[in-house]
């Protein structure tokens, strides 16, 4: 598996690499960046993230709130192509019966000197079950953007 930053984000390639270099890490799976770029392409919404990714001006200081309940929006309103989330759910079932999970974001160009992703990533501890793991990889994908510093 391509573990590069580009695939699988800061955080799945220093795992990947753990794992590699003999440190025990727990048994999962990445879901790539080609899943959610296949996501969004195939529902047509790139254009809205950036429109939607606009910040407000509140009490004199730029707000991206409404920005970010606008784009979960546009990802709870839209499913995971059948084919991604039977895989998904056949990675989470290869690590056994019914197993706990954590189901983390992991963006593709960690903390640069003028981005932060600081309170951007989502974790999802202690998740069981297929369709419970599909649900929480989509519920990761809308905050995996960065923010200027």
């Amino acid at each position: 598996m391509d573990d590069g930053l580009e695939t699988v984000g800061g955080k799945g390639r220093s795992l990947a690499r753990l794992a590699k270099s003999g440190f025990h890490v727990p048994g999962g799976f990445h879901v790539t960046t080609a899943a959610y770029r296949g996501f969004v392409a195939q529902h047509d919404l790139q254009a809205q993230i950036l429109e939607a990714a606009r910040p407000q001006l509140k009490e004199g200081s730029l707000s991206f709130e409404e920005s970010s309940a606008r784009i979960q929006t546009l990802f709870a309103n839209a499913e995971i192509a059948a084919d991604v989330a039977d895989e998904i759910a056949l990675a989470y079932e290869s690590l056994g019966d019914k197993v706990a999970i954590a189901v983390r974001s992991s963006a593709n160009a960690e903390d640069l000197p003028d981005l932060s992703f600081a309170g951007q990533q989502e974790t999802y501890l202690n998740v069981s079950g297929a369709e419970e793991v599909v649900a929480a990889v989509k519920n990761c994908w809308p905050h995996c953007g960065p923010r200027r510093r």
